[in-house]
């Protein structure tokens, strides 16, 4: 009858795959005959094909040999539980997909779409790449805290993207930090803008985003920008020079440094 290359073969599978079920007993292994081969018969080439079958449909080896000497009621409540288990694994499968493409899509990696929205919104007002980045990443670490208040802010957020002081503001920054200068002119500008919009906030009795919140994700922030552009240091003392604490949160000081 058949040798073992032949009977590999004929099944379509390799002949390492037959020796491998043999090892874990799926497929028994003939005697040699008087020449000192083992030769397969017919019955030995339909099992072979009932386990490639069986494995190409994603049964696992270990249940194989299980289902292979069930009846036809257990064999179908094995079918259903291996469906059961591959829908699993593809529901996994396309949750993987789902974020391997928002790390293809850049902002919406961890953030909802309204944030998303936002940061189009600040490229369309002139600001830079990186300073659009620069907010992307501090809005994750707002995002990670409070991911439901995040979409109630940014309504506000779109609104202060009206005033033509933050425009300048924000086109004012972009152009600091895609510069080489680290001492740029530009920061004390910078610095009065920031300082005339923290007054108005003030002045209207305006809470800052996420102000009545614990102190952690704004600390992070102030840091996560020193971080981004050591230059924002320079920017936060030029902010306490005209009376103001904090970088995402303003506060009024005291008693403004003399």
């Amino acid at each position: 009858m058949l040798t073992i290359g032949q009977l590999a073969a004929y099944a379509g599978v390799t002949v390492r795959a037959v020796r491998h079920y043999h090892q874990i007993g799926l497929l028994p292994e003939p005697e040699r005959d008087a020449s000192g081969y083992r030769r397969y018969g017919p019955s030995a080439v339909v099992s072979l094909i009932k386990i490639r079958t069986l494995a190409d449909a994603g049964v696992p080896l270990s249940q194989i040999g299980e289902m292979l000497d069930a009846d036809a009621t257990t064999f179908a409540e094995a079918v259903r539980r291996i469906d059961s288990r591959l829908r699993d694994e593809i529901e996994r499968l396309e949750t993987n997909r789902r974020q391997i493409a928002q790390l293809a899509a850049g902002d919406s990696l961890a953030l909802p779409p309204e944030v998303t929205c936002y940061l189009d919104r600040l490229r369309e007002i002139g600001a830079s790449e990186r300073m659009v980045q620069g907010e992307r990443d501090g809005w994750i670490l707002l995002a990670a805290r409070w991911p439901d208040q995040v979409r109630e802010w940014i309504p506000g957020k779109l609104a202060e993207l009206e005033d033509p002081q933050t425009v300048r503001l924000y086109q004012l920054l972009s152009e600091i930090f895609d510069s080489d200068l680290l001492d740029d002119s530009r920061l004390a500008e910078a610095a009065d803008i920031m300082a005339c919009l923290a007054e108005q906030v003030h002045e209207a009795g305006e809470m800052n985003v996420a102000e009545e919140y614990d102190d952690l994700p704004h600390d992070l922030l102030d840091a996560l920008a020193v971080e981004y552009d050591p230059r924002v240091q320079r920017l936060k003392d030029l902010m306490r020079e005209r009376g103001w604490s904090g970088w995402n949160r303003m506060e009024r000081l005291a008693e403004p440094p003399g």
